[in-house]
């Protein structure tokens, strides 16, 4: 038998993690990458808690599913004004008063869940659990501000984030599931926690904190507004439209617009990305529930998340030649055709074979989505580029798990999958019109790169 000499383990290992492991050695970063993606467990949690709590208490998929979209819709609505104002005022000025309103809210939700108070004072409280910081924009903010210019480890600190993405959901969601079963109080309590902790650790860490457009203007000497209109010109000026300069700097002067085409494209994508995966978490549950496999939810969807989260180590660990356009669409079409299986799925562990399998292209297909947004959006207005393609996903999500619940409760959950195969279709369709925008994005430079 012939044996791998250990010297050839230590030289694979060292080109598959090196990367990842000289960025964590930079000073102070292992505490804000790691910090931001406990305190994110909202996300994975708060959803698929509501989701059990309600079904257990109340007996009522389309109920759950109305309370998840209108969290989402809210959520959606709060993510952009959080970056926006991230951006302005700063990351700790934000987030802290956001925390509070996020802490009150769940303890005033799961307080009335376990009481079977009257349905619409369910829809009063939960609007206001969306107050949660975009921890995952302001992460990945950071590490582009402390890698300026360094395209390379740019691209590899986005792959690492992504892969502490997935490490969160991987825990989160069978955490969640296993929790709420037993108590939605305790599953509740622990998700606080985790938002306590994590944002003790991210937002203590002040040597990080990328300026403000408030301490960046102050520091020019100029208000916010000339400053917003400065970087406009030069944003313009980078993208190669020199004649059109000082048009679209005026263009920006009252509106401060970062909106075009292939952020529109890229917005549109990500809301069909949530329509259908929302559909397929909700449809998962009822199938579970009519199996007697519910303690199981989570884990099924742990199994994306660990082949996401060995997708996301492989791909971050190679220096691609392959444009980015190819690489996006690619993991894309993979994904949307791989989750419209689940309609001739009839067992659960067919659902978590699919999900192994598919899952390696899933946070590939979000780190390159993160990478375009590198080439439209400004540096200082990258919380609120991500916030707003985070928001298009929840408004899909949103809309996905609304619609599959009303045809779970009249079909199951084969009418569940059946809506989530119509929706990976319709994604996939709907990714294609802003294809010729995609692809003329990442042919001009990362807008990061700009020295303001």
């Amino acid at each position: 038998m012939r044996f791998i000499p250990v010297s050839g383990l230590k030289d694979a290992s060292h080109r598959l993690f090196g990367g990842y492991a000289e960025l964590l050695r930079m000073p102070h970063t292992a505490r804000f990458a790691i910090g931001s993606v406990i305190a994110c467990m909202p996300f994975p949690m708060v959803g698929m808690t509501i989701t059990i709590s309600v079904q257990h208490y109340y007996g009522n998929y389309t109920l759950a599913g109305a309370l998840s979209a209108v969290q989402a819709i809210a959520l959606a609505i709060m993510s952009p004004v959080l970056g926006k104002l991230v951006d302005k005022f700063g990351q700790r000025q934000v987030s802290i008063p956001t925390i509070i309103v996020w802490i009150v809210a769940a303890t005033a939700m799961v307080s009335c869940i376990t009481a079977r108070v009257p349905s619409w004072i369910l829809f009063v409280i939960v609007p206001f659990m969306s107050a949660i910081p975009p921890w995952g924009a302001m992460s990945r903010k950071r590490w582009t501000t402390l890698l300026h210019g360094d395209r390379v480890r740019t691209d590899r600190a986005l792959s690492l984030s992504g892969v502490f993405d997935e490490a969160m959901w991987v825990i989160g969601n069978p955490l969640a599931s296993t929790l709420a079963v037993i108590s939605g109080v305790l599953a509740f309590s622990v998700t606080g926690m985790c938002v306590i902790v994590g944002a003790l650790m991210f937002l203590t860490e002040l040597s990080t904190e990328p300026p403000s457009q408030t301490d960046l203007a102050r520091k020019a000497g100029i208000s916010r507004k000339e400053y917003r209109r400065r970087e406009a010109l030069k944003a313009a000026k980078l993208r190669g439209r020199a004649e059109a300069a000082e048009e679209k700097a005026g263009l920006l002067k009252s509106g401060q617009s970062i909106w075009g085409p292939g952020l529109i494209a890229m917005c549109v994508t990500w809301f069909g990305i949530g329509a259908f995966q929302s559909a397929a978490g909700i449809s998962i549950v009822a199938m579970a529930t009519e199996q007697n496999m519910r303690q199981w939810v989570g884990f099924v969807s742990a199994c994306f998340s660990f082949s996401s989260m060995i997708g996301a180590i492989f791909y971050g660990a190679k220096n691609w030649t392959i444009p980015l356009w190819k690489r996006f669409y690619f993991c894309l079409i993979v994904v949307d055709l791989g989750t419209c299986l689940f309609m001739f799925a009839g067992k659960l562990w067919i659902i978590m074979v699919i999900y192994l399998i598919i899952g390696v292209c899933q946070s590939p297909t979000w780190i390159n989505g993160n990478q375009l947004m590198l080439h439209l959006v400004p540096p200082t207005r990258f919380t609120e580029g991500m916030a707003w393609t985070g928001a298009m996903n929840s408004i899909g999500g949103s809309a996905g798990s609304a619609i599959a619940g009303i045809f779970i409760d009249h079909m199951g959950s084969h009418g569940g999958f059946l809506v989530v195969g119509v929706l990976a279709i319709a994604s996939l369709l709907l990714s294609f019109t802003g294809f010729r925008q995609i692809k003329q994005s990442t042919e001009t430079p990362m807008l990061t790169e700009i020295n303001v």
